[in-house]
């Protein structure tokens, strides 16, 4: 019978795949252009949002800047983009902006762009399923008052969605994700359409309201400064189009050529969108403020505050349409599976810095399904936490956002003028000079403007909860070089010496013995079996009586091994052991002593609370001490016997075979004599 857990497990994640599979899980664009650039489309659901509620601080009369801040919001976008593809010809091998910063920067510099990386795709992950929540309960209540448990259980499934597979999972996002662009730019087409030619006067349910602003009359520095947090805000579009650059090797060939046409794709459809959303905004007089509560002193009774999106679609399509709830479904939902550009990214990028030492190696290791499984649910903790510690409150989260994403865009264009400047050193042929040139032209426009950007999400948002994110790139930044520093110090630990080895000069065996059974007698067989130098049976007398009959036992069966007794006053058991073995290494700094300690093996977990607590004890214990060998010698009992094998003969009829044929499944059974 199956157990729970590996039932479980194959439902969520599937049947195992074999290594050579790998290349099956490659993409072609039309796949990829939704695994990658599902964030930096769905955040144009949201970064609408953010630009006029941070422009309503002002009043309604601000809003009048919201087509300048989408206009500069498009400029930084564009320049993005084309710095990327330099990138993605440069550097295919899937480092991104880790790799480029590395490279031409050196570590340090990489570490920092991975650590804001690393962050910026937890960040993703809470604020597009926190938004997407957000949209979906604008048109079902139920969803606005439980958005918390919604937001989480999105991510739950997301999670088990990836641990299947790259490929799976961009095959069952790619119709979402169309279908949101279908809908979006099919709304703003219809909503222009119906303006331009057929007249109709649109007005968005929020046009009417008469706002209150938070700070009146703002002129000179204080409207500058909120004009550059507005486009700071804005600059959320922006976010996820350095995942591509970091997920080139997921390509099919040519996966440079291919990586680049997605990244064209993904910012003329991202562009397109952002701008029709602020001019249809602009057109049906939609208002959007930061505090509904306090801001909105006339309107409608019981009016409760809906999306940007939401507010266009009632405009363009009426109020109850069917067309509606399409279009808060298809936001909602490309919204929730943005977050998979993060699950494929942060998955990638960890997988590279353990290889290169600075992440723990078990995020190097693909599972079941050819996944990252380990970085995959990191992830998913990681930002499960951050939407229950902020409520899933979008612009609590967005103050967080950015900052990361900045910070790699900025230290990786800067990488990439170098990574030119080197090449033109050594390149004389004139047309690729005139190529290289040009790219970094690209670069250096493409740095100077992130840099900017940069300094201005800083300024603007640094106390209002950017400083988080800092502090939390400070902290992976201090781990990353602790981990790396800890794997360098083992390394040179275990470099072997240019001389030869010099052999133990002899081996002293010791056999624990707590009682004259059938394990203790295989543990001495064994033990004669190896033939060491000196060996000897081990017993502390705990208590007087079990002393003697041991003692009386090991004589009357005429064991060809001397038992030694120490004394315990204290009833002690792993310490007197312990002393006794030092006490062996003391006499002989040159010699090793092998401790042999008899185990059971049990069948069912609550036997093991029964059993073997001692010998973990001093196993545990010994391990620690130098020249010390210790050696497991297994019994299996009787409920140990049908069952694992039952188990081991399952697994192998399920899934292929991980090597050869054994008596047993798990480690007790390996170790069997």
């Amino acid at each position: 019978m199956v157990s729970p857990t590996s039932l479980l497990k194959r439902l969520l994640v599937g049947r195992p795949f074999r290594s050579d599979r790998l290349q099956h899980t490659l993409l072609p664009k039309r796949i990829a252009m939704p695994v990658f650039a599902s964030d930096a489309l769905s955040s144009v659901a949201y970064a609408p949002d953010e630009i006029l509620l941070t422009l309503s601080i002002a009043g309604a009369g601000a809003y009048v800047y919201s087509p300048w801040v989408a206009l500069a919001v498009v400029v930084v976008m564009l320049t993005v983009v084309a710095s990327y593809r330099q990138n993605v010809h440069a550097y295919p091998s899937g480092g991104g902006d880790y790799e480029v910063a590395t490279v031409n920067l050196g570590p340090k510099f990489g570490i920092g762009v991975a650590s804001a990386l690393l962050v910026d795709y937890v960040l993703t992950v809470a604020v597009s399923v926190s938004s997407g929540v957000a949209n979906l309960g604008s048109v079902i209540p139920f969803v606005a008052e439980h958005k918390v448990g919604i937001a989480v259980t999105a991510v739950v499934l997301l999670t088990a969605m990836n641990l299947r597979g790259l490929r799976e999972s961009g095959t069952a996002f790619a119709i979402p994700t169309y279908g949101f662009m279908i809908v979006i730019i099919g709304m703003l087409v219809t909503g222009l359409i119906r303006i331009f030619v057929l007249g109709d006067d649109l007005q968005a349910p929020s046009a009417g309201l008469v706002i209150a602003a938070e700070e009146e009359h703002l002129t000179g520095f204080a409207m500058a400064f909120l004009l550059l947090r507005t486009f700071s805000s804005g600059c959320a579009a922006l976010t996820g189009v350095e995942a591509i650059s970091n997920g080139v090797p997921a390509f099919k060939q040519p996966k440079s050529r291919n990586a680049a046409t997605t990244l064209l794709m993904l910012g003329v459809t991202a562009v397109t969108m952002l701008v029709g959303i602020i001019w249809l905004s602009r057109l049906t007089h939609l208002q959007f403020v930061e505090d509904p509560a306090r801001q909105i002193i006339e309107g409608p009774a019981g009016y409760v505050q809906k999306t940007v999106t939401t507010q266009l679609g009632t405009a363009v399509f009426g109020d109850g349409s069917i067309l509606l709830y399409v279009v808060a479904g298809a936001t909602a939902l490309i919204l929730f599976l943005a977050a998979n550009t993060a699950f494929n990214g942060f998955p990638v990028l960890g997988s590279i810095l353990a290889q290169d030492r600075f992440l723990p190696r078990q995020l190097h290791t693909r599972g079941d399904r050819l996944a990252f499984s380990n970085g995959i649910v990191f992830l998913a903790v990681f930002a499960i936490v951050l939407i229950v510690a902020f409520q899933a409150e979008v612009t609590r989260l967005i103050q967080l956002y950015i900052v990361g994403v900045f910070v790699s865009f900025t230290l990786s264009q800067a990488g990439m003028i170098r990574h030119w400047n080197r090449l033109l050193k050594r390149e004389r042929n004139a047309e690729r000079r005139n190529r290289m040139i040009r790219s970094r032209a690209i670069n250096t426009f493409g740095a100077v403007l992130t840099g900017a950007v940069l300094v201005v999400v800083l300024i603007t948002k640094f106390l209002l909860g950017a400083w988080i994110a800092i502090a939390a790139m400070a902290v992976i930044y201090v781990i990353m070089l602790g981990i790396r520093r800890h794997y360098d110090t083992v390394a040179r630990e275990l470099t072997p010496a240019e001389d030869r080895p010099v052999l133990p000069a002899r081996n002293h065996a010791i056999v624990l013995v707590s009682k004259v059974h059938m394990p203790t007698l295989r543990a001495v067989a064994y033990a004669q079996a190896t033939r060491p130098d000196t060996l000897t049976g081990l017993t502390v007398n705990v208590d007087e009586k079990d002393t003697q009959a041991i003692q009386r036992e090991w004589e009357r069966r005429q064991v060809p091994v001397p038992l030694t007794v120490i004394d315990s006053p204290y009833r002690e058991i792993t310490r007197p052991i312990i002393e006794y073995v030092k006490s062996v290494r003391r006499d002989a700094p040159r010699d090793v002593v092998t401790v042999f300690i008899p185990e059971y093996v049990v069948g069912k977990w609550w036997e093991n609370l029964l059993h073997n607590q001692s010998a973990l004890r001093i196993k545990g214990r010994l391990l620690f001490e130098p020249g010390v060998m210790v050696t497991s010698v297994p019994w299996q009992l009787a409920s140990s016997a049908g069952r694992n094998l039952d188990r081991f003969d399952r697994e192998l009829s399920r899934g292929p075979a991980r090597g050869p044929r054994s008596r047993g499944s798990n480690e007790d059974e390996a170790t069997r004599p």
